[in-house]
């Protein structure tokens, strides 16, 4: 598989069946929900114009209402962009924003810092958690990636293909921590990949460089050289604590927004 992105459609930065399914979805949003619709936005990879054949299409709807007489209509376009376009569709109400980015402080942080509006406003920017709340999230976050891993390690690791698809799936989670994590200590990177890098050669990671070039790798092809992966899932297992420690270490230390 191509490790470069794919063709895009130079006015939207997505390949042109991600663009075409993702305009249906929305022209059939706009009809169902109507002004209870806010906003659509994309988020991640796609938002950066970077998804690669392996991205998923992540968006974020943002809505007045989720009733199912609202919903129903939109249920094919919705499975149609899922099969195209691996889309990805999160939908949460307006009056919830402020409790989700809470909650999933990691996530809106990554959104707030890497997103596109599709349609209508744009009610993410400038969303930010409490750093209490952040903290306890990335740690979450991070407790919940190495326990994962560990899990899936051992049940999957006889059959060394599926640890590829391991590694590629812990990319997007671990790159988003790292950001995050910097940005909580005041010095934040421009996306999550280069968040990460800076994590690593900061610290001095044994074997940093192979390591994020693995990781790239990984989330690319979803394939590794033979006999690579059991080492580096157990990689990934250390850099997650080592970033959980050092959130850690950070609690206490005033409660400011990011």
């Amino acid at each position: 598989m191509n490790s470069q992105p794919v063709k895009t459609n130079q006015a939207t930065g997505l390949p042109p069946h991600v663009d075409k399914a993702l305009s249906s979805l929305i022209v059939a949003a706009t009809q169902s929900f109507g002004s209870d619709l806010r906003s659509v936005v994309l988020f991640g990879s796609g938002a950066e114009g970077k998804l690669r054949a392996t991205s998923d299409l992540n968006l974020l709807f943002i809505v007045r209402r989720f009733t199912q007489t609202l919903i129903d209509p939109i249920r094919e376009s919705l499975r149609v962009a899922h099969a195209a376009a691996k889309a990805e569709v999160m939908f949460v109400l307006d009056s919830e924003l402020k409790t989700a980015a809470d909650a999933f402080a990691v996530k809106f942080g990554d959104i707030a810092r890497r997103h596109r509006i599709l349609y209508g406003e744009d009610l993410v920017k400038g969303l930010t958690p409490s750093r209490e709340a952040a903290i306890q999230r990335l740690k979450q976050v991070l407790m919940n990636l190495v326990l994962r891993l560990r899990a899936r390690y051992a049940m999957t690791s006889l059959r060394e293909e599926q640890l590829a698809v391991m590694v590629a799936e812990a990319a997007g989670p671990l790159r988003a921590a790292a950001a995050t994590l910097l940005e909580l200590e005041g010095h934040p990177a421009s996306t999550p990949k280069e968040g990460l890098e800076s994590v690593l050669r900061s610290s001095q990671w044994d074997h940093w460089k192979e390591t994020l070039h693995l990781i790239s790798e990984a989330r690319e092809k979803r394939s590794l050289p033979a006999g690579v992966a059991p080492s580096l899932i157990f990689r990934l297992i250390e850099i997650a604590e080592g970033l959980c420690a050092r959130a850690e270490r950070m609690e206490g230390h005033g409660a400011q927004s990011l």
